[in-house]
């Protein structure tokens, strides 16, 4: 029983860093979120979807970040990627160690 932990904990780390790094290393604007703009003494925010990797400076030129003040994941959007990069692959592993003890049960 031990065992099909322990294969449950790698598999869920496996595949928490997959799924980590494919939205931080990709521009897959996929998250909502809200920027922000200033042109003279006017704000102006928008809300768009975001990708993770802008947040590692990935994704993005330099020209496009021209007025923008301040980029950041509305709570939707932080609760999107907590689930995309922890629950799914928390379900997943939750899965296969049920499996693995229903099996080990027969």
């Amino acid at each position: 029983m031990k065992i099909e932990i322990k294969k449950s904990f790698i598999l869920f780390g496996v595949l928490t860093l997959l799924l980590a790094a494919i939205f931080f290393l990709f521009p897959i604007n996929l998250f909502d979120g809200e920027i922000v703009y200033q042109n003279g003494l006017q704000e102006l925010t928008v809300e768009r979807p975001l990708s993770l990797s802008y947040f590692i400076g990935i994704g993005f030129d330099e020209e496009d970040m021209i007025g923008v003040l301040d980029y950041y994941l509305t709570y939707k959007g932080v609760m999107m990627a907590f689930i995309f990069i922890i629950g799914f692959p928390a379900l997943f592993a939750y899965r296969m160690y049920l499996r693995a003890t229903k099996n080990q049960d027969k």
